[in-house]
């Protein structure tokens, strides 16, 4: 992470994501902020960037509030921002003359001219400029002129209140430890450096560490407390008094010290680390030196028992993240979502990437289920482009579990393709089998028991071929290699998906995951269904199976994917039956009165005629990515050798399994 403190210093922007706060003590709804942040960045390659002050707004103009300490020091702040993945710092020097900017150039001359962002990421609280005046609504008057788009985050609550910095003092300041760490997300902290005190305590036989500290810096409240100590790399456990010196010189004084359980190098001079586990009592006044002894002893025991029953806070790390894309599903999520989210014990991240809904579905999401993460798009980019933003978004991830709103998972229907995916290395993607939910006896029309394609690029499926579907009668709980999975529920590597770009977002919806299977399978990677877990599809959610936007979009999609993944030889025969065989269609669909599916189809054509230099582009790029990230031989396995036009209409074959393959 880079760190900037002079405006005249900063480096040429061209573009960015940016928040703006204090960020003192960077608690759990910071992180929140600052996730979204990075995430942003990722989605639009860019730079993160957190405007903070320092020194912190308060101590400036508060003037008459000298008891104001800090969380976080700067140099505190700089480390937790790194830690958490930020690019770019700029610590502002924060002066009167610098809060009287009047907010609308704030706006212009600070935010845009300076950064050109292309998010600006807001708490829900945020003000700014002259005497506070600017607010969210104010900076979004210049989304357009300025083309960036303002993002308001939520409120993070604790006991029905918002979760701020204030709280978090007040806590520590009642010696409410437990608290403080809970909303900090971490433990704690302050240093100080070794000097010398009076001795008394080794006289006690309880040899403190005295510690000057910083002086901006919040001391918790008087009292003994557990804490852990950190010198030089290395972790001890101690007791640790804040409160007044009843002993000795300059009595009345206050102090910081601390009893090293098992520690006796002289460190007079040293800079050490404290971090508070525990408190256990507050200050009192002794009478005699007895009486300290007694109860230092007492101390001593009941700081070793916290430490006993203290487990450090391990975040399981949870590398799948079933991810929803949602644009207006609020009625399935309602339906459905719970049940996803109990349906395995895996450790896993569940995410609603929203593609700009109007209907409510992220309130519904961040007041019904708060575990779970929403990932807000500022437009709505289909399927394949939202999916490939939200995805560029997430980072640690081994698995990327693509769900449909509208689909009902079963129990642990995800675990045995995790298992299998684990021990197989060569499997990229594989799907479960897909039943209908309203009929479900049946397979269902989008993926089925696992996706084919013929030799002229039409896809069929195990179990549905065109508009013929077949019954689950067990016939497909096999394992098998396919060439396609549906995107209505699927799994694939994460690592596989960056490497391949994703989904070709011009498909915007349809035919996108055959098109990705389709350079998968190029690169020798496997595709699998997986006939042992199923799911339940509602089908139709998006875009119904007969609308002529639908139509458009597959007879489109599907012949830019043969221009991009047929090989030249190939193109030039087949290319020229397919336009025969769609003009069939047309014919067809004339004949049945349905003038805009005929509309649709013509449509698809003059797009790929239109467009053809564009696509033979991507078709370039494509195979470099290919060729770069190949394991092995394309695999042909899902590829049928025959007409399946041939088979369904003139030979009257309706059901996969009386196919010759």
């Amino acid at each position: 992470m880079k760190v900037y403190t002079d405006i005249n210093k900063l480096p040429h922007f061209d573009s960015s994501v940016i928040t703006l706060g204090s960020f003192d003590g960077i608690h759990i709804a910071h992180k929140k902020i600052i996730d979204l942040l990075n995430a942003k960045a990722r989605e639009y390659n860019t730079k993160s960037v957190v405007i903070s002050f320092s020194p912190h707004p308060r101590m400036v103009l508060s003037q008459n509030d000298p008891d104001f300490k800090l969380l976080t020091t700067d140099k505190e702040k700089i480390k937790y921002l790194e830690e958490l993945g930020v690019d770019i710092l700029f610590l502002i020097p924060f002066t009167v003359e610098f809060s009287r900017i009047p907010p609308n150039e704030y706006v212009e001359k600070f935010i845009y001219n300076s950064f050109k962002p292309k998010i600006v990421l807001l708490g829900y609280d945020h003000r700014f400029g002259l005497n506070r005046g600017g607010n969210i609504n104010l900076i979004r008057q210049y989304e357009q002129k300025c083309g960036f788009k303002v993002l308001k985050l939520s409120v993070e609550k604790y006991n029905d209140v918002p979760i701020s910095s204030s709280i978090i003092r007040n806590s520590l300041l009642e010696g409410d430890i437990a608290t403080s760490n809970l909303l900090l997300g971490r433990n704690y902290t302050f240093s100080g450096t070794v000097i010398h005190g009076n001795k008394l305590g080794r006289k006690l036989g309880f040899r403190t560490a005295n510690l000057k500290t910083e002086p901006q810096k919040l001391i918790p409240h008087d009292g003994v407390y557990a804490s852990i100590v950190h010198i030089k790399g290395k972790q001890y456990h101690g007791m640790m008094y804040i409160g007044i010196k009843h002993y000795g010189d300059n009595k009345r004084e206050k102090v910081v010290e601390i009893n090293i359980f098992n520690f006796n190098d002289n460190i007079y001079g040293e800079d050490i680390e404290i971090e508070i586990i525990k408190f256990i009592r507050p200050g009192i006044k002794f009478t005699s030196e007895e009486q300290i002894v007694t109860q230092l002893n007492e101390d001593k025991l009941s700081v070793e028992s916290a430490f006993s029953n203290y487990t450090p806070k391990i975040t399981t790390h949870k590398n799948i993240a079933v991810v929803i894309l949602n644009y207006n599903g609020i009625k399935y999520l309602e339906k459905f979502l719970n049940k996803v989210l109990h349906s395995t014990d895996l450790p896993i991240r569940y995410i609603i990437a929203d593609n700009a809904s109007t209907d409510n579905s992220v309130n519904y999401i961040q007041d019904n289920y708060p575990d779970v993460e929403v990932y807000e798009m500022e437009s709505n980019y289909g399927f394949s482009e939202g999916y490939n933003r939200a995805i560029k978004s997430l980072t640690n991830l081994e698995f990327i579990v693509f769900l449909n709103s509208d689909v009902e998972v079963t129990d642990n229907w995800i675990d045995p393709i995790i298992n299998k995916m684990t021990a197989d290395k060569s499997i990229a993607i594989a799907q479960p089998k897909i039943l209908a939910y309203n009929s479900k006896e049946n397979f269902e029309y989008a993926g089925a028991a696992g996706g084919y394609i013929d030799s002229l690029a039409y896809p069929f499926c195990r179990g549905r071929i065109f508009d013929t579907i077949e019954q689950d009668n067990g016939q497909y709980d096999d394992d098998v290699e396919i060439f396609w999975a549906s995107g209505a529920a699927m799994v694939m590597r994460k690592e596989i998906f960056d490497k391949m770009k994703g989904f070709d977002p011009a498909f915007f919806a349809h035919q996108e995951e055959i098109d990705l299977a389709w350079r998968v399978k190029r690169a020798g990677y496997k595709v699998m269904a997986m006939g042992e877990t199923s799911v339940f599809h509602v089908g139709g959610g998006t875009l119904s199976y007969v609308n002529p936007m639908k139509t458009y979009l597959n007879f489109r999609n599907n012949m830019v994917m043969i221009l991009k993944n047929e090989s030249f030889l190939n193109i030039l025969w087949k290319f020229p039956i397919r336009l025969i065989l769609d003009g069939i269609a047309g014919a067809k669909f004339l004949k049945e009165k349905k003038i805009t599916s005929v509309y649709a189809i013509i449509k698809a054509h003059f797009y790929v005629y239109f467009n053809i230099i564009g696509i033979i582009k991507k078709r370039f790029k494509y195979n470099k990515l290919i060729k770069k990230h190949k394991i092995g031989k394309s695999r042909k396995a899902g590829i049928y050798s025959g007409s399946i036009i041939k088979k369904y209409y003139l030979s009257g074959i309706k059901n996969f399994t009386d196919l010759d393959i």
